[in-house]
């Protein structure tokens, strides 16, 4: 488990002091500890919120959060890392098992839709305009346009113009960017295993074993 998360409620808690440190001390919108104590809660909840936990119990969180202010002596702080810790791994473990069994039944769905090639490797493509220019290798640096998807739609990343070697990207990228030439467009669908496979990417965005989809243009072959 990357992380722990008591252990970023701390590190967020600690950052939040150290920038406020960084400012005017003699401010006339000084806050009053009331002001101070609701925009902690903001933040710890934002920082919970991210990991999107099922069945989170936001009353049994306060009722932890009271037992901590009020030194409750019962509370053994390592048995309940242990604690947050499994719980965390078996929601990776759900998230991950569910993610590549919605990815599979799309891909099989996909492999009939009109234009969709499926390669050996797994990963599907459809050209969506077909360029003048010479193709990439695997080696190649390029200079692209891209956005890329979750399979419900989400935007995850988009760029309008980047260079970057095709030995430097996933592997749905090495191998489906070099099926169109300069000028060209191409929609991958890229499964788990050609793409961040079991570790996902960009902290809780692209989760364990999601397929994602990139619409690309190649505008050129820089070497």
């Amino acid at each position: 488990m990357k992380q722990i998360l008591i252990l970023c409620v701390t590190a967020l808690l600690f950052v939040t002091v150290s920038c406020a440190q960084g400012t005017n001390n003699n401010s006339q919108n000084e806050a009053t500890a009331q002001d101070a104590s609701y925009a902690f809660g903001v933040d710890v909840g934002n920082s919970l919120k991210t990991y999107n936990i099922e069945g989170f119990d936001i009353e049994k969180f306060i009722e932890g959060f009271k037992a901590i202010f009020n030194d409750d002596g019962k509370i053994d702080l390592m048995a309940n890392r242990t604690v947050i810790q499994n719980f965390m791994v078996a929601q990776q473990t759900k998230k991950s098992e569910k993610n590549k069994a919605e990815g599979e039944a799309f891909l099989e769905k996909n492999k009939n839709e009109l234009g969709v090639i499926t390669t050996e490797s797994g990963l599907q493509y459809r050209i969506e305009k077909e360029g003048t220019g010479a193709y990439p290798t695997a080696e190649s640096e390029v200079e692209v346009k891209y956005r890329g998807t979750l399979l419900d739609g989400r935007e995850f990343d988009a760029n309008e113009k980047i260079s970057f070697s095709l030995t430097r990207v996933i592997p749905g990228w090495t191998e489906g960017i070099q099926k169109i030439n300069e000028g060209g467009k191409i929609t991958l669908f890229v499964p788990s295993n050609l793409a961040y496979g079991e570790r996902g990417a960009q902290g809780t965005i692209i989760e364990p074993h999601a397929t994602l989809i990139f619409e690309v243009e190649l505008f050129k072959i820089i070497k």
